[in-house]
């Protein structure tokens, strides 16, 4: 195996580099949804994802970042003020960005860094992830979920339906079924859906390489919905795409209830990721009640 690059030497992210980085960022322990290989590798052509290490810390770079190259959150322990001192003073050196920060910087840098001085601290609440229990989910018990409970009756009583574990053999029926959502959504005319659409794609194509897990709902004889996720920490499973037919009542709350049930049954907790201030999605995530948000923030030097 190559060396590793060595900051300040950023290296494109590679379906290849996952031996080396995925055990860094498991060892860590996250709890905000950007942090997992799978999540870096489907996204890595839209924020133009790099890496390399620094003195024992993994460092993730969005060079292709809407908003202007940035960079995550030094992955590894405690101590870390320095090395973020010290890698937006490089970000904003020569040939860098214009608006040197950290995003979607979790709460434990956050207070690391409050306390060591020197940093701004911006709170970006649509980047905060949703958190919720998983058995709670599955159950769908209480009167604060009683509408899911009719949506997910519904549907059962207006459709045979039944839940089919992934195997490479189901993936062609899922990427119809993302090619029909984006169909219907206009993806070709919108960047961001289009860029969703190669992101859900490469995770469907190398689900076994990335070793996700999850399945597909099979309607009336044809699959109509799927989900995937993996184990963001070892409490929690993040879910990294549902998809399914949005013209069908109740579909989309049997696919969340049915991949949970499923797959991962055997969890304490469940983050389905952001709402990016979308305010269609906001409601839906805070009507299925989370636990918490998971906060970010967005850092700079001051």
């Amino acid at each position: 195996m190559l060396e590793p690059p060595r900051f300040p030497d950023f290296k494109p992210l590679e379906l290849a580099d996952r031996p080396r980085v995925q055990p860094a960022l498991w060892a860590f322990q996250p709890v905000t949804s950007e942090l997992t290989f799978t999540n870096l590798y489907m996204w890595r052509r839209h924020y133009g994802i790099r890496w390399c290490l620094a003195d024992g810390w993994l460092l993730l770079l969005y060079a292709a970042h809407p908003g202007g190259a940035c960079l995550l959150e030094p992955i590894g322990p405690p101590g870390r003020a320095a090395l973020a001192r010290r890698a937006l003073g490089w970000l904003a050196g020569p040939g860098g960005s214009p608006d040197a920060r950290l995003e979607r910087a979790g709460a434990a840098l956050a207070d690391e860094l409050a306390a060591a001085g020197g940093f701004a601290l911006e709170p970006t609440r649509e980047h905060f992830d949703y958190v919720y229990s998983a058995p709670a989910l599955i159950a769908l018990a209480g009167k604060k979920l009683h509408a899911k409970r009719n949506h997910l009756a519904r549907f059962r009583r207006e459709h045979s339906a039944r839940f089919l574990p992934l195997v490479p053999e189901l993936v062609p029926a899922c990427l119809a079924v993302a090619e029909r959502w984006c169909a219907l959504r206009g993806c070709a005319e919108d960047v961001d859906l289009d860029s969703e659409w190669q992101a859900v794609r490469d995770l469907l194509e190398h689900a076994q390489a990335l070793e996700v897990r999850g399945g597909a709902l099979e309607v009336d004889g044809r699959v109509e919905a799927f989900g995937l996720g993996e184990l963001l920490n070892a409490r929690t499973a993040v879910i990294h795409v549902e998809k399914a037919d949005p013209g069908v009542p109740g579909m989309y709350a049997a696919i969340h209830q049915q991949h949970l049930e499923h797959v991962w049954a055997g969890v304490e907790l469940v983050n389905r990721e952001q709402d990016l201030g979308e305010e269609n999605l906001r409601k839906a995530k805070e009507s299925y009640q989370p636990l918490r948000l998971e906060p970010k923030h967005r850092v700079r030097l001051s």
